[in-house]
């Protein structure tokens, strides 16, 4: 029986590949599109259809959904609890990433002049001179200055508060700096909120209009959630609703340089930058070696080999994994938020097909 279990799935994966173009256009409301395999490389379909057995039996009930993509190809899926294709999860903290590469994309439009620029150009009037200093670039490494730290729950203007509050920007401007800009790392939902604030003000739209318009429709993503904030705020700190398919093609646009088909919706500069360590973090979170622009990259030693992995990241082990070695992008959804085996039980799939994963040095 498990023969003609590895067999079928083997067939699945060749009868999927069926195309040679490593960035193809997308089609709307589709999966990511075919390719085959390159020559040289494996993938151990046997390993995976035993992991993807195994989490079927994780009494949990909290995983959701993990698409592991190859060169833009579905190389193996699996959707556990009542999820499929189509079902959205919000993805958390894990959105973040996604407001990052949306200022990205407005310094390329020009809508911003860049990473030096403060924050103060862009926002609304009041904010307080020390807060002036902010630039945009701070936002994105977690370095603003504000005490603002999502893990001291004695934090000023840490997420729960900015949660509570009615109003998010005169929130923000009340809450007091604790360090210079750039001088420190702390982890803060606030500094994603600015950073899609600035996005909206710049823009004249919502963030989630200038995303359908400047990333998601681009790359045939027609189907998403993203709340808002109690003003009609943009939430570039997270909640964005959204399909592991559709989380890989994501991935899949920072593989291939900011490019899909023959369309450049990021700058090549800038993709390298922002999965670029910029901070070490590794003395603060256990998952982590370094912080970019909102994306986390860690380096895993296995087989004998140094693998680097880029990734988005959200509470309950919501994850865009990238691993540029193999071309491969690893997504996870997951509703085990507020609980630790989340993160844990993510990077351990991440491992899993790593080692089911081989390609020529």
């Amino acid at each position: 029986m498990r023969h003609r279990l590895q067999a079928m799935l083997l067939a699945v994966f060749l009868s999927a590949c069926g195309g040679v173009d490593s960035s193809p256009a997308v089609v709307e409301g589709e999966g990511p599109p075919a390719c085959v395999p390159v020559a040289g490389e494996t993938f151990d379909t046997a390993a995976v259809e035993m992991l993807f057995d195994d989490l079927s039996r994780d009494l949990t009930g909290d995983l959701r959904g993990v698409v592991v993509t190859r060169h833009g190809c579905i190389a193996a899926e699996r959707y556990f609890n009542g999820d499929g294709p189509r079902t959205l999860r919000d993805i958390r903290s894990a959105t973040k990433s996604i407001t990052s590469t949306l200022v990205g994309i407005a310094i390329r439009q020009g809508l911003l002049t860049g990473l030096d620029q403060s924050i103060a150009d862009i926002l609304p009037p009041g904010m307080p001179a020390e807060q002036r200093r902010i630039r945009i670039g701070d936002l994105l490494t977690m370095r603003s200055g504000l005490d603002a730290d999502d893990d001291d729950p004695g934090s000023k203007g840490n997420e729960d508060r900015l949660d509570a509050s009615p109003e998010w920007i005169p929130f923000a401007y009340a809450v007091p700096m604790k360090y210079a800009p750039g001088e420190r790392y702390v982890y803060s939902s606030l500094d994603a909120f600015l950073a899609g604030s600035v996005v909206e003000h710049a823009s004249g739209m919502s963030l989630q209009r200038f995303a359908q318009e400047h990333l998601f429709g681009p790359l045939g993503i027609s189907d998403v959630s993203w709340r808002r904030g109690p003003q009609g705020e943009g939430v570039g700190q997270g909640n964005l609703g959204i399909s592991a398919r559709d989380m890989t093609k994501l991935g899949n646009l920072f593989l291939n340089d900011g490019r899909v088909g023959q369309h450049q919706i990021v700058d090549p500069k800038w993709v390298r930058e922002a999965i670029s360590p910029v901070v070490d973090i590794s003395m603060l979170d256990p998952y982590a070696d370094s912080y970019g622009y909102m994306w986390y990259t860690k380096r895993y030693e296995r087989g004998g080999r140094s693998i680097v992995v880029h990734f988005a990241s959200g509470n309950g082990g919501n994850k865009i994994y990238l691993v540029p070695r193999y071309g491969l992008v690893v997504a996870i959804t997951s509703t085990a938020y507020g609980q630790g085996y989340g993160q844990r039980r993510s990077e351990r799939i991440l491992l899993q097909l790593l080692d089911a994963t081989d390609a020529p040095d």
